[in-house]
């Protein structure tokens, strides 16, 4: 291996320097955008990413869980840093969607499909999967045991970017397609944070076995 930290670590430094919360601005500068309509019913599979089984709020939800029981420092700030970031995600995927649906006419929720999420929520914005299955903290997992949560968070994070690629092939309008390619982006950003985490996981895990095994290593 070449001398010196590993990428991984050195991108964990830089990575801590950005403010999870800084997300935030992108989600208000959409705010600001001008409303589009929906064009075909392709774009409302963003509820998917709002409260569906891989989605934003499951992903906060299943990271700020887990960093309680995550028994050192370091994993435990990554896991609180991904989860912060993700209820950022949840504002950005909530704003786009409040843009797409304001002031829909009855013919073009008819259009666009939205017959049976208009009558169960008008227009409002309600966590749920594309297919109409509402939020349910049953597609995750926090086991106390940091093996097992991060590689659930590994699969989690590619499980949302499969979802991310799926929706820019069904979106052609290019105000929704850019923000969906940053948080795509951030999702590949997460997956390579939680693998340094398993990595640091796995090597303190390790040298506690060993020592379990021979004291004298302690020395």
């Amino acid at each position: 291996l070449p001398a010196g930290p590993s990428p991984g670590v050195v991108f964990w430094k830089r990575a801590r320097q950005i403010p999870p919360l800084s997300n935030r601005l992108i989600s208000l500068s959409y705010h600001k955008r001008k409303e589009k309509e929906i064009r075909g019913s392709g774009k409302f599979h963003l509820l998917l990413q709002l409260g569906g089984p891989d989605g934003e709020l499951g992903a906060a939800t299943r990271y700020l869980s887990q960093r309680y029981a995550a028994p050192w420092g370091q994993v435990k700030a990554g896991l609180t840093d991904i989860g912060t970031e993700e209820l950022a995600h949840i504002e950005i995927v909530s704003a786009i969607l409040y843009q797409l649906t304001k002031g829909l006419s009855i013919d073009e929720i008819k259009e666009g499909g939205l017959e049976t999420y208009f009558v169960d929520h008008t227009t409002g914005i309600y966590p749920q999967a594309a297919s109409g299955m509402p939020f349910s903290a049953s597609t995750l997992q926090s086991t106390g045991d940091i093996i097992c949560d991060l590689t659930e968070d590994l699969a989690a994070e590619q499980k949302a970017r499969v979802t991310y690629d799926n929706i820019l092939r069904l979106c052609d309008d290019p105000d929704v397609s850019d923000v969906i390619r940053f948080l795509r982006e951030r999702e590949v950003v997460h997956y390579q944070r939680f693998g340094e985490a398993l990595r640091i996981a796995t090597e303190k895990l390790d040298q506690k076995n060993v020592y379990a095994i021979n004291p004298a290593f302690d020395k």
